[in-house]
């Protein structure tokens, strides 16, 4: 495993990590808002690296050991998020790259591959909705996620390490499918992340604020070509499953792969020889 700093600008510095041999196939991950590189579980990353794959993860803006803005006031855009990811490519010396996304990431992935369609090599798109403007019509969140985006947050004192994990676990639990929610494996992700973040209250605050919207517009049907494989759990209470539906009918070729009561969470363990299974077919195929 490697490690480096890239910096985006004089402002904006990036904590990236590549693990397995440099001459396998590089797998770029993209995680959900607020999610630093350590939400891309570690035992899931060595079977990507088993199955044949270099993966590179990072932390992005306002999350892990990378730049951090003032709550509130995030210096950057959405369309920031997918430069960066090419930035991560350009420095590491990748010309090409699988991708994987997850949520907010899998938003990212989409567009990096209409802005980009000569760095992408693959796309797997996991718990996301279609980025494109044109698809409506979709179901909204369950009631219980739209309440949690409502009611207001009782104080949390970030400067408790043990109050902070909890909030963070606990955040969780909504979203997990049932019988899918390993608080064991979240709280020791969560630990690591509290321990590794700069300033908790802009992770938890400032990708939840970002500007979209000002780039040029494009069709998912214009990614006709690129292998995708789109993953989605039955049971996804914050874009229900008619929205991996859509993005997999809106993308030429591309093929679902659902997964039975899970939610909007990273794949559970249960399910990663199948997801790995899936992602290797889908890279013999580019």
């Amino acid at each position: 495993m490697t490690t480096r700093i890239v910096r985006i600008d004089d402002r904006t510095e990036l904590y990236v990590e590549s693990i397995g041999d440099d001459s396998a196939h590089p797998l770029l991950l993209l995680g959900g808002a607020t999610w630093s590189k350590d939400w891309w579980d570690d035992e899931l990353c060595a079977k990507f690296v088993s199955s044949g794959y270099r993966v590179v993860r990072f932390d992005q803006r306002d999350t892990g050991e990378s730049t951090a803005y003032p709550t509130g006031e995030p210096g950057y855009t959405g369309a920031d998020l997918v430069t960066d990811a090419v930035a991560v490519l350009d420095q590491l010396g990748i010309q090409r790259a699988h991708l994987a996304g997850l949520s907010m990431g899998g938003g990212i992935a989409q567009q990096l591959a209409a802005r980009y369609r000569e760095r992408v090599a693959s796309l797997t798109l996991i718990s996301t909705s279609p980025a494109d403007p044109a698809i409506d019509g979709l179901p909204g969140p369950a009631p219980e996620i739209r309440q949690l985006f409502t009611e207001k947050t009782a104080e949390l004192d970030w400067t408790d390490p043990a109050a902070v994990i909890g909030y963070i676990v606990e955040g969780e639990r909504p979203f997990a499918g049932p019988g899918n929610f390993d608080e064991d494996r979240l709280h020791a992700i969560a630990a690591q992340v509290v321990d590794r973040t700069g300033n908790l209250p802009s992770m938890m605050t400032n990708h939840f604020m970002l500007a979209y919207g000002d780039e040029a517009p494009y069709a998912l049907s214009d990614l006709a070509g690129i292998p995708t494989l789109v993953v989605h759990g039955t049971a996804d209470p914050m874009f229900p499953l008619d929205h991996g539906k859509a993005l997999a009918e809106a993308i030429p070729g591309a093929r679902l792969l659902e997964l039975v009561d899970v939610g909007h969470q990273l794949p559970p363990p249960h399910t990663w020889d199948r997801l790995i299974a899936a992602m290797t077919k889908l890279r013999a195929s580019a």
